[in-house]
Parts: C-alpha cells; sequence; structure tokens
C-alpha cells in the first residue's frame, strides 16, 4: 500500500511539473543487510572508508577496509572524478560465514552469531586485526554520493557506471517500467 500510494503521489507531482503521463521506472533489488559503508575516492586513488556511525560522524574503518578484495584500490577509468563517494554495503556472504564458524570451532573458539555481526566486528578491530575474516568481506556498492558523471540521469545508469569502476553490484538488481513489474518482483523475492 505505501508503495502504490508513493506512486500516486509521484505521478501526480509529474503531471504537475508537466512531464504528462510518463511511467516511473523503478530499479529494485533485495535489501542486503550488511555494514553501510562509504568510500572516497581522489584522483581515481581510494583514500577513506568509514561506517554511518551515529549518522553524522562515521567510523574511519580504512585501514582494515584495504584487506576486502572487492574494494578496487583504483577506480577502472582513463578519466575518474577529482573526488568520487561510494557508498554500499559490506557483507560476509553465508558461506564464508559458514567456513570461518567451522575454522573457529576446530581452535575451541566460539562461532560467530550472525554474519552482520561478524562482518561489523571485523571492520571494527584496531589491533589482532583477523586479516582472514576482513578478506572474506565483500562490498556490495548501491550508489554514487559525489562524482557522479554529468551523462548518468538514472540510478540503474548509476548502477552500470559502478560496475564499469570495479565495483560488484547487486546481481539481483533489475529495472522495471513500471509498478506492476516493481510490484510483481516483489511478489517473487
Amino acid at each position: 500500500e505505501e508503495l502504490i500510494a508513493w506512486h500516486r503521489r509521484a505521478r501526480s507531482v509529474m503531471e504537475q511539473e508537466g512531464l504528462g503521463e510518463r511511467e516511473v521506472d523503478f530499479v529494485v533489488e533485495p535489501k542486503i543487510d550488511g555494514l553501510a559503508i562509504s568510500l572516497i575516492y581522489e584522483d581515481g586513488l581510494f583514500v577513506q572508508g568509514a561506517t554511518r556511525g551515529d549518522g553524522r560522524v562515521g567510523e574511519d574503518v580504512t585501514a582494515n577496509l584495504k584487506f576486502v578484495l572487492s574494494i578496487p584500490p583504483a577506480l577502472a577509468t582513463a578519466k575518474p572524478p577529482r573526488r568520487a563517494s561510494v557508498r554500499g554495503e559490506v557483507v560476509l556472504p553465508l558461506r564464508a560465514f559458514q567456513r570461518l564458524n567451522r575454522l573457529r570451532e576446530a581452535r575451541g573458539d566460539e562461532p560467530f552469531v550472525n554474519p552482520r555481526n561478524a562482518a561489523a566486528g571485523s571492520l571494527r578491530q584496531r589491533e589482532d586485526v583477523d586479516v582472514v575474516r576482513l578478506r572474506s568481506l565483500e562490498f556490495r556498492a548501491y550508489a554514487i554520493a559525489e562524482g557522479l558523471p554529468s551523462h548518468v540521469t538514472t540510478q540503474f545508469e548509476a548502477l552500470a557506471v559502478l560496475r564499469e569502476w570495479g565495483f560488484r553490484v547487486s546481481e539481483e538488481c533489475v529495472l522495471c517500467t513500471d509498478l506492476d513489474g516493481a510490484l510483481a518482483f516483489y511478489q517473487r523475492v
């Protein structure tokens, strides 16, 4: 009901703005429950990564993010923006979570309770950094907060740029050209 109500309001605003009866496209994907991360690139090089923290001030986790293999050390483009801010989620895939728990149990350590906490805990470690756990993490990009190329006008195009730059994005991401398509995706998921 909330999505249908939002769609109705969006269409009303579009009509008021003179955009007519155009349909609204939807970029849909399952929600990834990971640790929200912002990555900063300057002249194409990764220089800083931070958590969302308290919503205003994030926690600098740059040193540990450098071990996450799916975070490119440099943007894969000949003409990178002077500064780019990429947002996404760090996750610990279920297979890696299970493998790490088997290793922990073999050593006599307590297993991790869930993948999200195991991922967040590994990024926040300052001493005794668990490189094996950090290399098991994956970063999934979903937005360009700063440095969006001027030719990009849609979220779906932004996801394509993220892929071109060398990031993983949600493999389940789909472009739906109308509300019915978005609702059908929701029902399938």
